[in-house]
């Protein structure tokens, strides 16, 4: 937010489309000091509310408005670049969970490999959190790493033998079985598919199979 972006909004030389109500998109082109080659602004509007403020910190005094400014080098249309931003919303709360609650922030081995193999475990298991809540803790919303470690995983057991038959004994401080067993159970049951199956579509070699044999390699 350079004096001459500033300046260029505050002139409001460019066309605004009118969206959603209290919201108007734009565009312009501008080559910045430094800059090799001109680069293309986006531009959001939305008309102040006097029940609702504004999320994040004032970059720009426009009275009656509150600006959202981007640089992109995408094609597309400054409508289709807004909602398309404002569908990723949510990525950077994604990110802090990851950082914070999985510490996935701050290590680094002597091996490049060694290092991706790190994280990418980090995020295999955020994954498997992902799809525990999906799948047994659905009713509760989504819940962070850290609150789930607390209000469900927290607990102390002990991994031993009854007879000839694997056992755990889980604490009685931690809720014990009466409070543990429904997840567990809940959780082996088989999930439910996340969309589903199309049919495959016919090939050539289909012709030549069996109908029988065919439907039975489906």
């Amino acid at each position: 937010m350079t004096s001459s972006i500033k300046t260029r909004l505050h002139s409001a030389k460019q066309v605004w489309r009118a969206v959603d109500g209290a919201y108007h998109v734009s565009r312009f082109t501008a080559k910045l000091h430094g800059w090799n080659e001109t680069r293309r602004f986006i531009v959001v509007r939305e008309r102040v509310r006097e029940d609702r403020q504004a999320v994040g910190r004032c970059l720009l005094e426009v009275p009656g408005y509150t600006l959202r400014v981007w640089v992109t080098n995408r094609p597309e249309d400054a409508l289709t670049l807004w909602r398309d931003d404002n569908g990723r919303a949510t990525v950077e709360p994604r990110i802090e969970e990851r950082k914070n609650d999985l510490h996935a922030d701050g290590f680094c081995t002597q091996r490049f490999f060694a290092t991706e193999a790190a994280f990418l475990s980090v995020i295999f298991a955020y994954n498997l959190l992902s799809v525990y809540q999906a799948q047994v803790t659905r009713q509760s919303g989504w819940r962070q790493p850290a609150t789930l470690r607390a209000a469900v995983f927290v607990c102390g057991a002990v991994l031993g033998r009854a007879g000839r038959r694997l056992s755990l004994r889980l604490s009685q401080t931690g809720g014990g079985l009466a409070r543990h067993k429904p997840l567990i159970l809940k959780a082996s049951e088989p999930p439910k598919p996340i969309a589903p199956l199309l049919p495959r579509p016919p090939t050539l070699t289909d012709d030549l199979i069996p109908t029988d044999l065919a439907a039975g390699m489906i």
